[in-house]
Parts: structure tokens; C-alpha cells; sequence
């Protein structure tokens, strides 16, 4: 199978968006709402209202992020299976990008929270914790307990497969755009989870979405993107008189 030239697609918006939205997060970190919304999910001397939700923990902490991470697993037997059965050859870069972006959004997760050493809500003394709060650039605080909570990891097994949106759009843009729309509502859906048992802040996660998009983005480029301009110096060609 040939792989089709790509549509147009504006990478300074796609790219410039979401890193100019990263820039306003770094000089105006949104403490207030983040509290405020922490806030609703908490009940003082109780703690956060879905901390002990077998729902939450056992079914949307753990099961649908095994079942993700299955999903994963299969993308990545598509591409090494890919290498040997001829069938699949045609698509093996779609399965290399796929799994590329999907290792590259839960890959960074682990270094960026032991970078950052930011803590979770539950964690603070606000909310009934131990520990001090300090925003992401702030002084970093002594204590016997390092935080581990920047980006939001569990939002991230959602938010990563905003990769399907890439992977679509050049053959099939309306199913693209049914990825997008999905990606987008489970991880909200992760993220809301995780607010409600006091694992993460708001921003935590917006950073996670912010994340994955421009490494997705980014993925598309190098892999997949055929810009419509290298058909041209083809389509101009003389043609043989033979």
C-alpha cells in the first residue's frame, strides 16, 4: 500500500498553541483554581470523598488502565509481527508511529515527577497531609517524603491515544475526529477520577493533555506527514513521449 499524501495541516498553530499555553502555566500557575476545585472533592476530618471509591480506585484507577495498557501491547505486537508477515507491511509506519507516541507519553511521566517533586494533594496540609505546598518552579522544601504527583500519570493513559487523531486524519478525518473527541473525553474522565480522590490538582493534568499533544504532533511529523507540496515537482514533470 502506498501511503497517500497527507492533508494540509498548520503545525505552527498545532505546536504554538499548546506550548504558548505551557509558557502561561509556568508564569501563572493556576494555585487558586486548582485549590478551589480541590476543595469540592474534600471533607475536612474525612479526607477526599473518592480516596477509598472502589469505583475510582479498582475500576477506573486499575482496570481501565490495564486494559489501555493492553491496547498498547497490542499496537506494539501489530508492528513487531509487522517486521515478519508481509500482510502487514503496509502498516508498519502507522503501528511504529502509534507505538512511538504511546511510549514517549508514558515514558516521560516517571522522570518528569521525580524532576519536579511536586506532591499530591493529599498529601498537603490543607487537605489533612504532612507536607508543605510548592508550586512546580518554586523552592524546592526539605522533606522526608519526595512528591511525586507533576504530570498526572493515570490522565496520561488517556491522553496519549490523542494519537489516533494523527493516525486518522490523512485517510479517514472523520474518524479522526471521532479519536480526538474520545482521547480528549477518557482522559477527562481519568483526570476527574484522580481530582476526586485527591491524587492530582487540576493543572496537573491539563499539563499532561498539553504533553501528549505536542508529542503526538511531533511523532506525526517525523513519521507519517507527507506535505502536498512534494506532489508538485511530480505532477510538473514532462511526461515520456516514449
Amino acid at each position: 500500500m502506498t501511503q497517500s499524501l497527507s492533508r494540509s495541516f498548520d503545525f505552527r498553530f498545532a505546536l504554538g498553541l499548546p506550548l504558548l499555553m505551557m509558557a502561561l502555566l509556568v508564569v501563572f500557575e493556576p494555585h487558586r483554581l486548582d485549590f478551589a476545585l480541590a476543595h469540592l472533592f474534600y471533607q475536612p476530618g474525612e479526607g477526599f470523598i473518592g480516596r477509598h471509591s472502589f469505583l475510582l480506585e479498582s475500576i477506573l484507577h486499575t482496570k481501565v488502565k490495564q486494559l489501555l495498557i493492553g491496547f498498547g501491547l497490542c499496537a506494539l505486537a501489530g508492528f513487531v509481527l509487522s517486521l515478519f508477515i508481509a500482510r502487514l507491511k503496509p502498516w508498519r509506519r502507522d503501528l511504529s508511529y502509534l507505538v512511538l507516541a504511546l511510549t514517549l507519553c508514558s515514558s516521560i511521566v516517571t522522570p518528569l515527577k521525580a524532576a519536579t517533586n511536586v506532591h499530591c494533594p493529599w498529601s498537603l496540609q490543607v487537605f489533612g497531609g504532612d507536607q508543605q505546598f510548592r508550586p512546580l518552579l518554586g523552592k524546592t522544601i526539605e522533606s522526608n517524603k519526595p512528591g511525586r504527583c507533576w504530570p498526572a500519570g493515570h490522565a496520561s493513559a488517556g491522553f496519549s491515544w490523542l494519537a489516533l487523531f494523527s493516525l486518522l486524519r490523512d485517510r479517514y478525518p472523520r474518524s479522526a475526529r471521532v479519536a480526538l473527541v474520545g482521547a480528549l473525553a477518557l482522559g477527562s474522565l481519568l483526570a476527574s477520577g484522580r481530582m476526586m480522590q485527591g491524587a492530582h490538582f487540576f493543572s496537573h493534568s491539563l499539563w499532561t493533555l498539553l504533553l501528549d499533544w505536542v508529542i503526538g504532533v511531533l511523532a506525526y511529523r517525523l513519521l507519517l506527514y507527507r506535505p502536498p507540496a512534494a506532489a508538485e515537482p511530480l505532477a510538473s514533470a514532462p511526461t515520456s513521449s516514449y
